[in-house]
């Protein structure tokens, strides 16, 4: 049986170690992947060849989907993003992050199961307009918001909600301050929102919205907002189940999808075989729903979740003394 070719990126700091482990399991899950594996950020600049490598962007071009470990961009130079410019360029908008309460975790609540959906490309992540005065006492940056780009990520929204047997959006805004920016995007999900009658909807400022989660999480479902809102929600959301080591995302657009571990490189623990590689897999197992391969995910899921209440072999942020290795062990036997 011919395998799905994927992109893969193995990262910086402990990105091959986390790739490495989630390889494995999906080899032992049986995903019938094939792994094209590319460099860019600070491995490719190391290796003597650009941040983000014209071999790397064909790849991706050519794969369509990438699993991308945390990746460094190197300081000084004037380098950018390497993750912005990669979902700019492959136009990935929707940034899907999941959060979901696993039993043994060191957390204030059991019943989170959350989805964030982050407009990835503008507002005030967009870099226009950025200046700073001669004498260094004036900042600007704009903050660009378009009907199209509003209308792709509240559809995304609405779409996902339903495909995914959710049952309820909430449109999350500062309109009441940022009447056209916020305000266009609020008004876009109110229009979007009548197209949906089977799906409840409901509209949060974000402040509202922020105190709501930590006293009542239960009672959200699918989020959508804008990017500089997703960016802090999201972290909000991953805090309640544990922290960023079980927050999975992935960056997905009409032609393109990037999976990836939320957090960074932790290049302190580097080399230490301690890492977590729970978020990266979690990952893994989005890109495999999307791939239509949803019963390998689920599997992985169900293993991630015996491991954890099991509390057998989990790494040392979990609460346990175990190692890369053995943790992706501990899994690989439920499988």
């Amino acid at each position: 049986m011919s395998q799905r070719e994927i992109t893969v990126i193995r990262g910086d700091g402990i990105g091959p170690s986390i790739v490495d482990a989630t390889l494995q399991v999906l080899d032992a899950v049986g995903a019938g992947l094939g792994y094209r594996q590319v460099d860019v950020g600070q491995a490719a600049l190391e290796a003597g060849d650009d941040v983000l490598p014209q071999k790397a962007l064909d790849a991706i071009a050519e794969t369509g989907v990438v699993l991308k470990g945390p990746v460094t961009t190197p300081s000084g130079g004037g380098y950018s993003s390497v993750n912005v410019a990669l979902r700019k360029r492959f136009d990935m908008y929707a940034n899907v992050r999941p959060v979901l309460s696993f039993e043994g975790t060191v957390s204030r609540y059991d019943n989170v199961d959350i989805v964030v959906v982050r407009e990835n490309t503008e507002g005030m992540y967009s870099g226009e307009g950025q200046t700073l005065s001669e004498d260094r006492s004036r900042a600007e940056a704009l903050s660009v918001i378009t009907r199209r780009e509003c209308e792709r990520i509240v559809r995304f929204a609405f779409e996902f909600a339903r495909n995914q047997g959710h049952r309820k959006v909430t449109i999350t805004h500062k309109a009441n301050i940022l009447k056209t920016t916020s305000g266009m995007f609020l008004e876009v999900g109110r229009k979007l929102a009548e197209e949906y009658p089977d799906l409840e909807h409901e509209e949060l400022i974000v402040d509202a919205c922020a105190m709501r989660l930590v006293m009542d999480p239960g009672r959200f479902d699918v989020i959508v907002t804008t990017n500089l809102f997703g960016d802090i929600i999201s972290d909000l959301c991953a805090g309640l189940v544990g922290g960023l080591g079980l927050a999975p995302g992935a960056n997905i657009g009409d032609d393109y999808a990037m999976f990836e571990a939320v957090h960074g490189s932790a290049p302190d623990i580097a080399g230490k075989n301690i890492a977590n590689p729970t978020a990266l897999i979690l990952a893994a197992a989005l890109m495999l729903d999307h791939l239509g391969k949803t019963e390998a995910a689920a599997r992985i899921r169900n293993a991630i979740r015996g491991v954890i209440a099991d509390h057998d072999r989990v790494t040392p942020d979990l609460g346990g003394d175990g190692t890369t290795t053995g943790y992706t062990q501990a899994l690989i036997e439920r499988l």
